[in-house]
């Protein structure tokens, strides 16, 4: 409504609409895009160094795709992913890499464990996982 755009605007932030969409729009561009990311990993197409190096330097991006899903959790990414593939079965962008399955069956759920697709040190992500 106008009054809530007012009210954002008083807050000092920047209001959006769309409409009611699975993750809405940042979710809903940024957790495919993750996948996508792990896919490319799982097929061996690029390492997680160069993927996540490609996006920051290719796309301005803070961190890499396999930085962020670590730092999110795996745990997180895979709950979400698997829930949107169960309810929206046709949508093509909604898909489960088998790698995620398996960090996280594993425990390797990222910067929370201690190892993800990175060796985490607390807060201090370190090298790429073996």
């Amino acid at each position: 409504s106008d009054k809530t755009m007012a009210w954002v605007g008083q807050i000092g932030k920047v209001g959006v609409t769309c409409r009611d969409t699975p993750g809405f729009i940042v979710n809903r561009l940024l957790v495919p895009n993750l996948m996508q990311a792990i896919l490319m990993l799982e097929r061996g197409d690029a390492t997680t160094k160069d993927i996540d190096i490609s996006m920051q330097l290719g796309a301005g991006h803070p961190m890499g795709p396999l930085h962020l899903a670590d730092y999110v959790g795996l745990d997180t990414c895979l709950y979400i992913m698997q829930g949107w593939v169960k309810d929206f079965p046709g949508e093509g962008a909604f898909v489960v890499p088998k790698i995620l399955e398996e960090k996280v069956a594993k425990g390797e759920l990222g910067r929370k464990s201690g190892k993800g697709f990175y060796v985490w040190d607390g807060e201090k992500r370190g090298d790429p996982a073996v």
